[in-house]
């Protein structure tokens, strides 16, 4: 019987005690405001994907120069942000806070402007 406490124990703590690895898909996607490429999306790529994924190393094959480069590789991009299909991105760094994430899945939505 105290072998099975054990194992009990030692699964719970195993299961409660994981880190996150993986982004929340089921994120209610609440788009209010229009979001600006310009202002708030090509800065997000510049900061944190444009040093591996550009036209002198596109790392992985990904160029992420550019409003055409970013809007052709949107589904990529997110799979990576949510570590959905796709390597957790950025490599080696922590996941996107979910408000940035939020942000680029409503820009996809609507339309992947260039404004």
């Amino acid at each position: 019987m105290r072998f099975l406490n054990f194992l009990f124990l030692v699964f719970f703590l195993m299961m409660f005690s994981c880190t996150k690895d993986k982004v929340d898909n089921n994120v209610n996607l609440v788009c209010t405001d229009v979001v600006s490429f310009a202002q708030e999306i090509e800065p997000l790529i510049n900061q944190h994907c444009i040093g591996c994924h550009n036209s002198s190393s596109a790392s992985g094959g990904y160029n992420l120069e550019g409003h055409t480069n970013i809007s052709n590789q949107a589904d990529q991009i997110i799979g990576a942000m949510q570590a959905s299909g796709f390597q957790l991105m950025p490599i080696g760094g922590p996941a996107l806070n979910d408000d940035l994430i939020q942000q680029f899945l409503c820009w996809i939505e609507q339309g992947k402007l260039n404004n």
